[in-house]
């Protein structure tokens, strides 16, 4: 049994409170957006290299078939926001110390299926072109 919050877990926590005071400094929405893509790209960027492609590959799905969700840092990683609320998300698998990545969602994502069971999140180790494709459908009813 662990006790308390792990190093990456903590680290998250410090990187999510970071970045609402830097929103917090930000001034006019539009300067906002902006700002909050360059942290998102960047901290793409940062990401060790098989994560990087993943997240790489999971901003051009959301940016291309959601393109009124912005993105936004979210816990130090990419997020991907609509009025201001998270609804999506890329998690590194290896920044986190975790067996894989995940693309996860919010309760505002609203993907409610009739019978009562729907994903929070998506584990992403080597998806297939297929794989990229339902996601990209996910994404798309996100959008609505």
């Amino acid at each position: 049994m662990t006790k308390g919050f792990s190093e990456e877990e903590r680290a998250a926590m410090k990187a999510r409170a970071a970045e609402l005071r830097t929103r917090e400094r930000r001034g006019r929405a539009a300067d906002r957006a902006a700002a909050d893509e360059a942290d998102v790209l960047a901290k793409i960027e940062q990401m060790p290299e098989g994560d990087r492609a993943l997240a790489e590959r999971v901003h051009a799905i959301v940016t291309t078939f959601a393109p009124d969700l912005a993105p936004k840092p979210y816990y130090g990683q990419p997020g991907y926001a609509r009025k201001g609320k998270v609804v999506c998300f890329f998690r590194s698998g290896l920044l986190d110390k975790e067996r894989y990545s995940t693309f996860g969602f919010a309760a505002q994502a609203d993907l409610d299926e009739d019978d009562g069971l729907w994903p929070t999140a998506y584990a992403l180790t080597e998806p297939t072109e297929e794989a990229w494709e339902r996601l990209a459908g996910i994404v798309r009813r996100i959008a609505g």
